[in-house]
């Protein structure tokens, strides 16, 4: 933990997050972005760097200038410090089950291109666009045999659960469904199901990591993907992996690698069978973007310092805040704001993806998903911030919704 995050998680202190301590210690860590005088609503989007992530990747850079290919070594030491931190942060149990990826679809692919024969895959209606695509490419070219499951606003693991037990060998499933927010309750029990029938479960932690307290262990699944873009503040390309250790000691074989998933990658051997890294190390690629590692250090360090109970306990408290002053601005469609939603509040509107245009001339940034506007204050967004937004969307709709 840098010096300066360091000093003021001692001012903010323990217990419950508050507004002023908040504003007076952790706001000047991330000066560049508060900068502008935008209302900034769409954090489960694109998460705001802390000031400190500059000077993190110039620190690999610098390294690269000053050393050469003697770099490595420090790049190397930030890949397992990053494995470590989300290592920690999804509750594994060894920082070699976290294999870094440069997307969560590029863990997907990895998975899928592991599976033997022609794999049957279960996933939902409500999955992430890059998962959705993936799936179905891999479906059009005959590479898995694809069944979907509906998932509405009000989606249960039930129909999943009757899908497993038609017969399955791979299910890919959100924890938190990216256009409405909601917690998909039961996962664990999906595991055991998925256990009892021989059937992998991979589950998309995108819109969970760093939302909710998470425990991978307890949560039974043999894969998780994430990253870093949204929540945990670190931008694009830092992204992960997780491998059930169970998974490992099965003897699964990736065919998605490179030189460093050997078990010596710089001892340059080349038998005609590869001799690969039996932990998660064996699932590596090639040469690897190193900077994405710098880039995710500080966003990390940060969530852990703050602790995710104490941020969600401090999001809902926001999300409630601002449900209510939406309510009272007159839109009535909003979900989300409860234990059993995420870190956005989603809002059905018939031009739903026409609206963040309107809101940005008025200074408000957010995002919109086919029929539902996304709003997503962080712990940086102040109170009369959430008031203003609320009051702009009555304005706006008018009626409308």
């Amino acid at each position: 933990m840098n010096a300066k995050l360091q000093q003021a998680m001692l001012g903010v202190g323990g217990g419950s997050l508050q507004q002023d301590p908040i504003q007076q210690h952790i706001a000047p860590l991330f000066s560049r972005v508060l900068s502008s005088n935008t209302i900034y609503l769409a954090n489960h989007s694109l998460g705001r760097p802390l000031d400190a992530m500059a000077d993190d990747v110039a620190e690999a850079t610098a390294a690269w200038y000053s050393k050469l290919g003697d770099a490595w070594d420090a790049w190397l030491e930030e890949r397992q410090a990053f494995r470590t931190r989300i290592a920690t942060l999804i509750g594994a149990a060894r920082a070699d089950c976290v294999v870094p990826k440069t997307s969560a679809g590029q863990g997907l692919r990895t998975v899928l291109n592991a599976l033997p024969g022609k794999p049957r895959v279960i996933s939902t209606r409500g999955e992430f666009d890059s998962i959705d695509v993936i799936l179905k490419q891999y479906a059009a070219l005959e590479r898995i045999e694809l069944r979907w499951v509906e998932a509405d606003a009000g989606f249960t693991i039930e129909p999943v659960l009757d899908a497993v037990n038609d017969g399955a060998d791979l299910v890919v499933i959100s924890q938190v469904m990216f256009m409405t927010g909601q917690i998909v309750r039961g996962l664990d029990a999906l595991a055991r199901t998925c256990r009892k029938r021989g059937t992998r479960l991979l589950v998309d932690s995108y819109h969970a990591v760093g939302v909710i307290p998470m425990d991978v262990v307890q949560l039974g699944a043999d894969f998780v993907i994430g990253g870093c873009y949204k929540y945990l503040r670190g931008g694009p390309g830092a992204c992960f992996l997780y491998i059930a250790p169970a998974v490992l000691e099965d003897g699964l074989r990736p065919l998605d690698i490179g030189w460093f998933a050997n078990a010596d990658p710089f001892g340059y051997q080349r038998p005609e069978l590869p001799v690969l890294n039996h932990s998660g190390d064996g699932f590596l690629e090639s040469t690897p973007p190193v900077l994405t590692w710098y880039q995710a250090r500080s966003g990390l360090e940060f969530t852990l310092a703050m602790g995710v109970a104490r941020l969600r306990a401090y999001s809902l408290k926001q999300l409630n805040a601002l449900r209510g002053y939406i309510t009272d601005a007159g839109i009535n469609t909003v979900k989300g704001g409860d234990e059993d939603h995420g870190a956005f509040l989603a809002i059905r509107l018939a031009k739903a993806m026409e609206f963040p245009a309107r809101l940005q001339p008025e200074g408000i940034i957010c995002d919109a998903r086919g029929q539902w506007l996304r709003l997503c204050p962080d712990c940086l967004t102040r109170d009369e911030e959430l008031r203003c937004a609320a009051a702009t969307l009555g304005r706006l709709l008018g009626g409308q919704h």
